[in-house]
């Protein structure tokens, strides 16, 4: 697809059609890179903790009493005094 570079105030860019942006999944921003002299946008990285303040609230709602993870003893466990 051939697009126009347009003047946008002191800078200059393209109208990304929209099917375009569903078809590559980008929303409201993206990263911006040049590879091999293309310009290349991509989905933002997924902020680290992004949905487990959820995740905390479905295990806190459905009130489970066993450990999520199980239980990880370490070798040295049985030397410790307690």
């Amino acid at each position: 697809m051939q697009v126009v570079i347009r003047e946008i105030g002191n800078s200059k860019g393209v109208v990304i059609p929209k099917p375009l942006l569903a078809e590559a999944g980008l929303g409201e921003s993206a990263e911006m890179t040049v590879e091999d002299g293309a310009i290349v946008l991509r989905r933002p990285a997924a902020a680290v903790r992004e949905g487990w303040a959820a995740a905390a609230s479905e295990v806190a709602a459905a009130e489970q009493k066993d450990l999520l993870l199980g239980e990880f003893p370490n070798e040295a466990d049985a030397d410790l005094a307690w």
